[in-house]
């Protein structure tokens, strides 16, 4: 399943993003399954906005791309209300935007929200974006690292500056007041490939090859499935 890319925020998500249970007009107030109405949708790439109605409230809520339809009744379990949330594929800010792992059009069964578990496949989580390996040979900088090194050793850089080489593949920008950066070299370790790199201010684009310095932290959990062995911070353009 593609991306749920911002999640980031792939919701990560944290300090922007808050439990938006408290705050919904859910036809059962212990419950967190939502019934709501389509009543318009945006395609954004690996993303899919919905302005919606429940009840009486309406907002705004993104899924992982879903072919969904205005006028038709859909159902979701939880989801983190973020404020001020950027969008670069719509060119648009939304004040506030409701991340949900899945958008079902079948009802939720009321023990799936309660823990038992279910096989109808209605709430999997779908994951970071599926990142596809590309074709290339980029040399490490000087004084820097290849991504095959860093996850090769890691350990030995977490907390620590490094500096790496590669061509830029993925952007997402104003996630939890950050962008991501995606870089890939042409090198991998054990099926890794893509490092993710934030920066408050940094920007780049896509296909152009750059160099990034920054602070390497190690099991990065954001919630929502989107968790990193090695994540770049702070990151700075070399």
């Amino acid at each position: 399943m593609r991306l749920f890319t911002r999640i980031i925020s792939i919701g990560l998500l944290l300090s922007v993003c808050i439990s938006f249970n408290s705050c919904n007009s859910s036809k059962n107030k212990h419950s967190n399954i939502h019934e709501v109405v389509v009543k318009e949708v945006l395609q954004a790439g690996d993303y899919t906005y919905l302005n919606v109605t429940e009840g009486d409230s309406t907002r705004w809520i993104a899924a992982p791309a879903i072919e969904a339809v205005t006028g038709k009744t859909y159902y979701y379990k939880g989801g983190s209300l973020i404020k001020n949330f950027k969008s670069k594929e719509l060119n648009r800010t939304f004040d506030a935007v409701v991340l949900i792992e899945n958008l079902s059009a079948e009802p939720i069964p009321e023990k799936e929200n309660n823990g038992a578990g279910s096989d109808s496949g209605a709430l999997k989580k779908p994951g970071k974006p599926v990142l596809t390996k590309k074709d290339m040979k980029i040399e490490p900088a000087k004084g820097g690292i290849s991504i095959e090194e860093l996850y090769k050793n890691k350990a030995n850089y977490s907390g620590k500056t490094v500096k790496v080489r590669g061509v830029v593949t993925k952007l997402n920008e104003g996630i939890m007041d950050k962008n991501w950066i995606h870089l890939q070299d042409g090198t991998d370790y054990k099926g890794d490939f893509d490092l993710t790199a934030t920066s408050a201010d940094l920007t780049a684009t896509v296909g152009d090859t750059i160099t990034l310095e920054g602070k390497i932290a190690l099991d990065k959990d954001f919630g929502y499935n989107y968790f990193y062995k090695v994540l770049m911070e702070n990151t700075v353009k070399k």
